[in-house]
């Protein structure tokens, strides 16, 4: 009979996230719905040897298993309420995404920039990310189509979503900002444009008139949200 006994295991972390989001609110649901999002996974010793990604480069996405360091010692629950069904259903927390877990390990398909070697440091960049700035990485392995795609495959109650994508536009203040923000990240507007675009508000903040902010860069990002309409009011440097 197999041992059912429970097992505690400990990981290494690998590697740690430079992000582009400083703060958890704002970051996507899922990885790659912002592609102009921008990350690098710094390899620390004794994994920070180039001969650990030889052939890394070859492919064009990347499997990252994480560790949702927030949230460790804060507890989960069995069921939750998915934040785009506007908390009107329960799901068992295992037919989820959600980051609080029975153990806070996370999942993101990201997509392939370089590989670096810098200062001392090995990096690999990446696109698409959803990931908290400080992140620890526990493994990384390449997304292999032949068998990681599956065309029909059923996306349980994820197939019921239609994603709205809300309308951006600059204040005069906010376009100043963007302006010089451009001069050190080309990408920003549509970074700013594609992270808006999709509506991070919790179902209770909905039908509340309120300014919100994240950090991202080296930026403090401002905006309010009027029914389709996203007005980003400031963007200004930390």
């Amino acid at each position: 009979m197999p041992d059912n006994t429970e097992r505690q295991f400990t990981f290494n972390t690998i590697g740690i996230v430079h992000s582009c989001y400083k703060d958890k609110f704002a970051i996507p649901r899922q990885a790659r719905l912002v592609a102009a999002a921008t990350a690098s996974i710094e390899l620390i010793a004794p994994y920070n040897d180039i001969e650990i990604t030889r052939g890394l480069d070859e492919f064009s996405h990347l499997w990252l298993s994480f560790i949702f360091h927030r949230h460790v010692g804060k507890g989960w629950n069995t069921t939750v309420k998915p934040p785009r069904l506007d908390g009107k259903e329960r799901f068992g927390v295992l037919a989820t995404r959600a980051s609080f877990r029975p153990n806070p390990i996370g999942l993101s398909l990201v997509e392939m920039d370089s590989i670096e070697q810098k200062n001392g440091k090995l990096l690999i960049h990446v696109k698409g990310a959803d990931l908290l700035d400080q992140t620890p990485i526990i493994d990384i392995k390449p997304y292999i189509p032949y068998a990681d795609s599956i065309p029909d495959a059923k996306g349980g109650f994820t197939d019921r979503i239609n994603e709205q994508v809300l309308n951006i536009c600059f204040s005069a203040e906010a376009e100043k900002g963007r302006a010089q923000a451009s001069l050190k990240y080309p990408h920003i507007k549509e970074f700013i444009e594609q992270l808006l675009g999709l509506d991070h508000r919790a179902y209770y903040y909905k039908k509340i008139d309120k300014t919100y902010s994240t950090k991202v860069y080296d930026y403090d990002l401002k905006w309010t949200i009027n029914d389709t309409k996203v007005l980003v009011k400031s963007l200004e440097g930390l």
